[in-house]
């Protein structure tokens, strides 16, 4: 079975090719020779997986599933949330995009956040959507060398470690991207052949 990630992201693709059963070809965007940079517009997680999954499909004919994800911290009021991935700017720094967050922080007691990813997926031609959260907090600096974006400065609740910290494999059991993709194998294990 052949599906496309509407990504380009290396990281996510690498993420979420562990977590699918062999039985799935999971293709990149590069795969199938889009290597168009499609625009996030929308104003919620939801419609931004939705736009990515949709350009795929119509422009592309395949089977498509695109996630977002955001980081909302409370302290916060939600940031960076939709924008997460370009919240220091458009170079889509994750350095910058941390040290923007810690100052922001400066000075608060409240730490607490979540990831919250959304998948959606277009399949014959029927959306379909499915999402993750994951409760932490924020560090006040960062920790560890291993995951993506904000992970050096996310411990997740009833962990010691942040998410630069634990070895992938904890990660992509308790993590949002790894919940929402779980109930996307599901649903595609639970197709009719």
């Amino acid at each position: 079975m052949k599906l496309v990630f509407a990504t380009h992201n290396d990281h996510k693709l690498k993420e979420v090719r562990q977590l699918l059963p062999d039985s799935i070809e999971l293709l990149s965007l590069h795969d199938i020779g889009c290597f168009d940079e499609i625009p996030e517009t929308g104003a919620t997680l939801e419609e931004n997986a939705k736009i990515k999954a949709d350009f795929v499909t119509q422009t592309y004919g395949f089977n498509c599933f695109s996630d977002d994800t955001g980081l909302l911290i409370d302290a916060l009021d939600g940031r960076p949330g939709v924008f997460s991935a370009r919240y220091a700017g458009e170079g889509k720094n994750t350095q910058d995009n941390m040290i923007k967050v810690l100052k922001e922080l400066e000075g608060k007691t409240d730490r607490n956040a979540h990831f919250k990813t959304v998948i959606h997926l277009n399949w014959n031609g029927e959306p379909y959507v499915f999402e993750g959260i994951v409760e932490g907090e924020i560090t006040h600096t960062q920790y560890g060398e291993g995951g993506f974006g904000y992970d050096p400065i996310f411990k997740p609740l009833g962990y010691e470690r942040t998410f630069g910290e634990l070895p992938s494999e904890t990660k992509n059991v308790i993590s949002h991207r790894g919940k929402a993709v779980q109930k996307l194998v599901t649903f595609l294990k639970n197709l009719p052949s």
